[in-house]
């Protein structure tokens, strides 16, 4: 099982609103990016705009970012699509057979460990923001150009 998808959809629609800033980004245009369906879109944007990441208007078509490019780190954005709820990354399995020497020690041997591990991977997500995200993209673009 892997972590959500809406979180890589949230980082590709924040640098697509920023790649595509002199444009109009609808959910239908970043739909046809993402390769998804609208409805999708919409509502992944209602959690970044929740979270204050963007800005949309009822009835006016487009989004932009609500912060600086630099200000939104990819932590941001996994919270906003709420991938997984607070130190919920890796879940324990329940009722553990008592009896035995590990289903009645693993929860409390395993637990901390991945308490630490969220803690790392969510410290490595605030460390990259937008920004280097985008920058990266348009790198690869001019490479491809060529």
């Amino acid at each position: 099982m892997s972590i959500s998808s809406r979180f890589s959809v949230g980082v590709h629609i924040l640098a697509l609103i920023e790649i595509n800033k002199d444009g109009v980004s609808t959910s239908e245009f970043l739909a046809g990016s993402v390769n998804t369906n609208p409805a999708v879109i919409r509502k992944i944007m209602g959690m970044l705009k929740n979270a204050g990441l963007v800005k949309v208007r009822p009835g006016i078509a487009g989004a932009e970012l609500a912060k600086s490019l630099s200000e939104i780190t990819l932590l941001d954005v996994y919270k906003a699509v709420n991938v997984v709820q607070e130190n919920e990354l890796f879940s324990i399995h329940e009722n553990p057979n008592p009896d035995c020497p590990v289903g009645r020690n693993i929860q409390c041997t395993i637990g901390p460990l991945f308490t630490i591990a969220q803690t790392a991977m969510e410290k490595a997500l605030e460390g990259v923001t937008i920004e280097d995200v985008v920058k990266d993209i348009m790198e690869k673009e001019k490479l491809n150009s060529k």
